[in-house]
């Protein structure tokens, strides 16, 4: 199964020598082309790291928050994908049920981002916010010369 992926995607990238000359097109497609075929090959890599990866090997390393994660930024990813197929198809995207689908990851997304930042953030501690309440709430014995700050509220 790795060796078809490697062979579509060489041949994917081969595709613009196949079709003619690169000197026949305008030079500004010449440049997109060149910046497009970097990007496969960034992609090409990096399908070929995660297909080189045990999936049990990995998600045992992982916490369940964090597989969360990985699993939604893959199914992210392969739409994404399929979202670029369908307009090199000539398929407008939009028309398409992968804009639900990806607005669905989108959700789910949030909802792990909700649950990261719930964790980061700051708790109250109530045994110190209770000291703190009651020396400042402090009230001297003496004559009452020093209760300007400590005085006791009613």
């Amino acid at each position: 199964m790795q060796a078809n992926k490697r062979t579509y995607f060489t041949s994917f990238t081969n595709m613009c020598d196949e079709d003619g000359p690169v000197e026949d097109y305008p030079t500004e497609i010449a440049e997109s082309l060149t910046g497009f075929d970097s990007s496969i090959g960034s992609v090409n890599k990096m399908v070929d790291t995660m297909i080189s990866l045990s999936k049990n090997e990995v998600l045992q390393k992982l916490d369940p928050l964090e597989q969360a994660k990985l699993d939604l930024m893959s199914a992210y990813a392969l739409n994404s994908l399929f979202w670029v197929y369908l307009v090199t198809q000539g398929i407008n995207p939009k028309d398409h049920g992968i804009k639900q689908e990806l607005e669905r990851i989108r959700t789910y997304m949030n909802k792990v981002k909700e649950i990261t930042d719930r964790k980061k953030a700051a708790r109250l501690d109530r045994g110190a916010a209770s000291r703190f309440v009651r020396n400042a709430l402090w009230e001297s014995e003496g004559d009452g010369s020093h209760q300007s700050k400590r005085r006791k509220q009613s």
